[in-house]
């Protein structure tokens, strides 16, 4: 048995150095920049690190030991500064989506998710895409077309939060942002909800929402595993890897549904299909496009909104005396719940801002790959082919850019004068900036003025501690607790 393992062992290992040594070989070389001996010729850490969650704060702490620049494997930079992440984030850059977005979001094979707008690689067919958003997920669309949806959703929400803090001592708010974020997409993206407010319970689908970023990591980093996983018959292992492909037929489903609501002014598709047929010889949309960008809207639109909302509610709990303030300017008299009305609000807004910084819920890696010719980014020439990247969590950590940059101080975002860092980026950056980033602040601003307007007094539970809030990082940044409880 020894010696069987022994020679599995060094079979392993044999191949991990062929392969080090191929990819040494045929790669651009990136000898002399800084980082660990290791990333010169192998990127298994970095997937360690990623497999556990923690891949934005092993990134981070090598940028906080080797500086601004750091390679990350023989064929990755991360790079945290301001002028770099312009340089490779700005229109026109050159920087084009390497292929990890089209892997991670189609998955083996070319199952799971689907390859949506988000994860384009190619730069014109993303432009013609982003156009048919463009309308439909403007301010001004949406607080005409759907914030009424949203006001009813957000309330009832609420309402469900004080029910269930009065009945039972204490209140998931997690649950409820999600339950909440999900009806909302459901019925602004496809015209019917999916009604778990109603149901006040974490369906199946919640579970495949929250199981999903991580079962498209695992189909990503251990494609080969995938098999063997399906095959163990524990529930939460098999959905891990099941939930990327049902997230898939969950657009499909929508497809119908977006059949029978096309007359809706609400109904984002109908919009973005509308628009393609004034255009359709630029931008036609087939039924299997919008199933792909449904599928992913189903995931973004409610995971995103919900950590964002339970970071925000958690973070104003903790301080009492920001909780009080808070409540006080969302109960102004006179103030309507409007969200044009509630973006003029300075504390509620710098408050959102400070909870994007420091926990927004994509804080992690944007890859990128270095154009043709090679470029200089953080006084180093990087060839071609090269792929690098940033990542908010550590920009948006950076001192020279933000004093004390562990500190949640929302007074960094309130003043006339106050610009925000051309390196804050919680809903991406360039041409690839979130297209649901107006609908995800408008889910924020209501329903943490409606939570506070309605549950004066609130606490955080007893049971609640910072360590259940730390973030695991698989892709989406969610805390490891996966709830937070509050009570009256």
């Amino acid at each position: 048995m020894l010696i069987s393992l022994l020679v599995v062992s060094g079979a392993l290992l044999t191949v991990i150095l062929l392969r080090a040594i191929i990819t040494l070989i045929h790669k651009p070389s990136l000898r002399g920049f800084p980082g660990p001996w290791y990333t010169r010729v192998t990127h298994y850490v970095l997937k360690f690190h990623t497999l556990a969650g923690r891949r934005m704060h092993y990134v981070h702490s090598l940028h906080q030991r080797y500086g601004s620049v750091v390679r990350l494997s023989p064929n990755q930079l991360a790079f945290c500064d301001p002028d770099a992440f312009v340089a490779i984030h700005k229109i026109g850059g050159g920087f084009t989506k390497t292929q990890w977005y089209e892997d991670f979001s189609g998955g083996a094979g070319g199952a799971g998710i689907g390859i949506g707008l988000f994860a384009m690689t190619d730069v014109k067919k993303h432009a013609s895409r982003r156009k048919l958003f463009a309308r439909a997920f403007s301010a001004a669309s949406l607080r005409s077309n759907c914030e009424d949806v949203v006001k009813e959703k957000v309330e009832k929400a609420v309402s469900r939060i004080m029910i269930e803090a009065r009945d039972t001592g204490e209140a998931d708010i997690m649950k409820w942002w999600m339950l909440m974020a999900s009806d909302i997409i459901g019925q602004l993206s496809f015209g019917e909800s999916f009604e778990l407010l109603d149901s006040g319970e974490k369906s199946h689908h919640i579970h495949v929402l929250e199981a999903a970023a991580l079962g498209a990591t695992l189909q990503y980093e251990m494609p080969g595993i995938l098999g063997l996983l399906r095959r163990i018959p524990v529930p939460k292992l098999n959905l891990l890897v099941t939930a990327p492909n049902l997230v898939h037929r969950y657009g499909q489903a929508a497809v119908l549904n977006l059949l029978r609501h096309s007359d809706n002014r609400a109904n984002l598709f109908a919009t973005m299909l509308a628009q393609s047929e004034v255009v359709a010889e630029k931008f036609e949309l087939t039924d299997d496009d919008i199933r792909k960008e449904a599928s992913n809207f189903i995931l973004a639109g409610a995971d995103t909104t919900a950590i964002t909302l339970t970071y925000l509610v958690w973070v104003i709990l903790k301080r009492p005396g920001l909780r009080v303030r808070i409540e006080e300017e969302v109960s102004s008299p006179g103030l309507e719940v409007s969200d044009e009305a509630l973006e003029r609000l300075p504390l509620l807004n710098a408050v959102i801002e400070e909870t994007l910084r420091l926990y927004g819920a994509v804080p992690g890696n944007l890859p990128r790959k270095v154009p043709e010719g090679g470029v200089s980014l953080g006084g180093y020439a990087v060839p071609e082919g090269i792929e690098v990247e940033t990542q908010a969590y550590s920009l948006h950590r950076d001192p020279n850019v933000f004093p004390d940059p562990l500190m949640f101080d929302e007074t960094r975002w309130m003043g006339k004068d106050i610009l925000k860092p051309k390196s804050y980026c919680p809903f991406g950056a360039g041409t690839r900036t979130c297209a649901g980033v107006h609908l995800a602040r408008m889910e924020i601003r209501l329903a943490a003025a409606t939570l506070f307007r309605h549950c004066k007094g609130l606490r955080l539970s007893a049971r609640m501690n910072d360590q259940m809030m730390e973030p695991a990082n698989f892709f989406l940044a969610t805390p490891v607790g996966k709830r937070c409880d509050v009570r009256f």
